[in-house]
């Protein structure tokens, strides 16, 4: 074990003085991350919300078909990814491929399938009794709807956050369509893969301690919002 307390010593010392590359793909990772879960809230929560809360010819099929794309292998999600930004490709006159942009598509096509699968469902759990309250109080078409966003709202802000732990998290995309360069493309993840298989142990692990920090966080807020969805909800059946 001497070679990983050696390891997490220089991990330790390496985050205290920035160290540059290390720093790069934290940066990096917070670029793609931020850029992918942006998209992925400004489609997923319109959609999400669409599809739990209207009726309408194909919604089942709607909602198979989201619920595929969440078991959907991320290998298989980078490979059509890169088979499209190519040169070959049909978007390959974008010049997308090994860029932070070109993993950002990526990773949203992970993250938006998580965010109207959870939207969705959490739209369908609101209480019925609040269409029944809503409309006896004499309120419209959108009245409605704003009220069952506002009851869903804690739900939604979870699906955000399971989302971001899961883009944060990916190294298959993040390598196969970012191509893993230094100073540019290397994420948080794939760095630490290339960096233990290099034997580099110090940069893997404080990289490590980086990603564990923000599953902290992430977790952290998560309990949080379960918590404050409970209060509310407990609340709502008090009175």
């Amino acid at each position: 074990m001497d070679y990983f307390s050696e390891g997490l010593s220089r991990a330790v010392a390496l985050l205290l003085a920035l160290d540059p590359e290390t720093f790069s793909a934290v940066w990096a990772t917070a670029g793609v991350t931020a850029l992918s879960l942006a998209v992925s809230l400004l489609l997923g929560l319109p959609l999400g919300f669409g599809l739990g809360y209207f009726r309408f010819r194909g919604r089942r099929a709607a909602r198979l078909f989201v619920d595929w794309m969440l078991s959907l292998p991320t290998v298989v999600i980078g490979l059509i990814v890169y088979a499209l930004l190519t040169t070959r490709g049909v978007l390959g006159e974008w010049g997308l491929l090994f860029t932070v942009p070109g993993m950002a598509i990526g990773l949203t096509i992970l993250g938006l399938p998580i965010i109207i699968s959870m939207t969705a469902t959490a739209v369908e759990s609101t209480d019925s009794r609040l269409t029944e309250t809503v409309l006896s109080l004499g309120a419209d078409r959108w009245q409605l709807l704003a009220a069952t966003l506002s009851e869903a709202r804690f739900a939604m802000a979870l699906a955000a956050a399971s989302a971001f732990g899961r883009i944060v998290s990916e190294v298959g995309i993040a390598m196969m369509v970012g191509g893993n360069i230094k100073w540019h493309t290397r994420t948080i993840t794939t760095a630490i893969a290339l960096e233990t298989g290099r034997g580099e142990f110090a940069q893997g692990i404080a990289l490590g301690i980086v990603l564990m920090l923000v599953a902290l966080v992430v977790n952290l807020l998560v309990h949080l919002l379960r918590g404050a969805a409970g209060g509310a909800g407990g609340g709502g059946t008090s009175a």
